[in-house]
């Protein structure tokens, strides 16, 4: 009898260690039947997504990653997600993937994927690409065509071609929806907005620095310029010009008025 309970209790330690060993290897639980494809209109709130009741082929399937995409935006970058949000069937699986591509100086910006880790491969062209450690070690190199890249679970990173030609690398993601939040939107775009107070402090710039960061992020954020329009490329480059003269000056009013101007000409 004593030898029984101590099978038990050896079992239990067992089973509790493999449980252990299995929620710290995977990002997201793990599945309980052969499929789950996500029901995504359900209201039902839960971690992850109902299933539906029914499924076909074409909730396996996305085309979305084949062709490289416009990269004509601030940024030079444009990220197209493979993730459950696109391919229903992803739900309980624990993978997802995704497109960047970047013209000519574009830049993915300082990020972080709070659920998932992230590997890279360089479709063609070259990136800049690092990440940076919780003891604020920036971990980077150079890769090209055919490489591939880690960025660790939630450490911020980033990824920007300082080519003259474009490039374009594939993402692959250990959970079904990764999540993003880039650092600079995170804290200046957020709604409600962070006080200037934190903003100021935190970066060691003035209340009105901070409020002309996030003015030029609500206007700039909903622009979209066309690179093979000269015009735009002139204004654009007036406009950045004239706000980085009067960020300096810190004449927020002349600043305001003139990103007003330039929203006023694009939206």
């Amino acid at each position: 009898m004593a030898a029984a309970g101590k099978l038990s209790v050896s079992v239990v330690a067992i089973m509790v260690f493999i449980a252990t060993i299995s929620s710290s290897v995977s990002a997201d639980p793990d599945m309980l039947q052969d499929v789950c494809v996500a029901d995504l209109n359900n209201a039902v709130k839960m971690n992850g997504f109902a299933c539906k009741a029914s499924f076909s082929a074409s909730d396996f399937f996305f085309a979305g990653l084949a062709m490289p995409m416009p990269t004509n935006n601030l940024l030079g970058s444009t990220v197209t997600a493979a993730n459950v949000m696109q391919i229903p069937g992803l739900n309980t699986l624990g993978v997802s993937m995704a497109r960047i591509d970047f013209g000519p100086g574009g830049l993915n910006p300082p990020h972080t994927h709070p659920r998932a880790t992230e590997i890279i491969f360089v479709l063609y062209g070259e990136l800049d690409v690092g990440f940076i450690t919780t003891a604020n070690v920036l971990v980077s190199m150079t890769i090209k065509q055919g490489d591939v890249f880690t960025f660790p679970k939630g450490l911020v990173h980033f990824q920007i071609n300082n080519g003259k030609g474009p490039a374009a690398a594939i993402a692959a993601f250990n959970s079904q929806n990764p999540g993003v939040q880039a650092i600079a939107a995170t804290l200046f775009a957020a709604m409600p907005p962070v006080s200037d107070s934190v903003l100021s402090k935190a970066f060691q710039i003035s209340y009105q620095e901070v409020r002309l960061v996030m003015m030029a992020d609500s206007y700039f954020n909903k622009i979209q310029i066309h690179r093979d329009d000269a015009v735009s490329r002139v204004d654009l480059h007036v406009v950045l010009k004239a706000l980085a003269l009067e960020l300096r000056e810190a004449r927020l009013d002349v600043a305001v008025a003139a990103a007003a101007a330039f929203h006023r000409m694009w939206i």
